[in-house]
């Protein structure tokens, strides 16, 4: 597709085979989407989209991951408070139907649905660390290190010393947020007893403990993610049967175009636009 649709706090550019957020970095921007930067989502990773009113005359796109193919939401298993969501763009109501043309035509390139087998959507690049209240975490793309501080880490951990955890030892982690009761990082051996009730996280020398101030979610959420992604790739591959996409509905292409000449009479597709995006949609059918 190639075009560009901006809202509050980010844009996604359309392509063929993906959608590009890039996340501002304005002071009333979610630090979360500022310590993002940009990411590349596939259309493999999406299962779906939905268009619905927002609040104080707004409308919001969403695009819809499919489960088990961002590292990020799989790390924050259903946390993250709806403002920081980075699959939503919230956009000016009078921006309706130029967003409902774009919801239709992403909804039209997607394929895929049901859980993921693999990550698709790339991770946050290492080398990443963050503050903890009794610690600092730092990783490296291979092993995961905590470094207990002086007055916050608990004699158990002290006791244990520094820890250094290969990613090939481990089996997942444990995010919870900051913003919640109790909220820690703990990375779970593959070798752990799985009917063992595990310590709590300021006694866990595998885990890090935040608090007020420390381990935000924009530091120690992506540090999560990355840290599963590399977890996820230290597996044994299995393999991924492909199935080819069935061909587009005429009925369905008649009526993309008729909602296309809409967009072109109001003025909100150029002329040269118009053209180039019938031609794809007949050349579809």
């Amino acid at each position: 597709m190639g075009d560009v649709l901006t809202g509050f706090h980010a844009a996604w550019e359309f392509e063929s085979d993906s959608v590009l957020i890039r996340y501002e970095r304005g002071i009333r921007t979610p630090k979360l989407f500022q310590a993002l930067g940009e990411r590349r989502i596939p259309l493999t990773a999406l299962a779906g989209v939905t268009l619905a009113p927002g609040r104080r005359g707004t409308m919001v796109l969403r695009a819809e991951p499919r489960p088990g193919a961002d590292p990020l939401l799989e790390a924050a298993d259903g946390q993250l408070k709806e403002g920081c969501d980075p699959y939503r763009l919230v956009l000016p109501a009078e921006r309706e139907t130029l967003a409902e043309y774009y919801a239709d035509e992403l909804r039209a390139r997607l394929t895929e649905s049901g859980p993921a087998d693999r990550h698709l959507v790339a991770a946050p690049e290492t080398p990443l660390q963050f503050k903890a209240y009794d610690g600092k975490a730092s990783f490296d793309g291979t092993a995961v290190r905590f470094r207990w501080s002086w007055t916050g880490a608990s004699s158990a951990k002290w006791k244990a010393g520094d820890q250094s955890f290969p990613v090939t030892g481990l089996s997942g982690v444990e995010w919870r947020s900051p913003e919640l009761f109790e909220g820690h990082l703990r990375l779970l051996p593959r070798d752990a007893d799985t009917v063992a009730q595990p310590p709590q996280p300021d006694q866990d020398p595998a885990a890090v403990v935040f608090g007020l101030g420390y381990g935000p979610v924009h530091e120690s959420l992506p540090f999560a993610a990355a840290v599963l992604a590399a977890v996820r790739a230290a597996r044994p591959a299995t393999p991924v049967s492909v199935t080819a996409a069935a061909r587009r509905d005429p009925a369905d292409i008649a009526e993309r175009i008729r909602h296309l000449g809409e967009l072109h009479r109001a003025g909100l597709v150029t002329d040269e636009e118009f053209s180039v995006k019938k031609a794809e949609l007949l050349a579809e059918l």
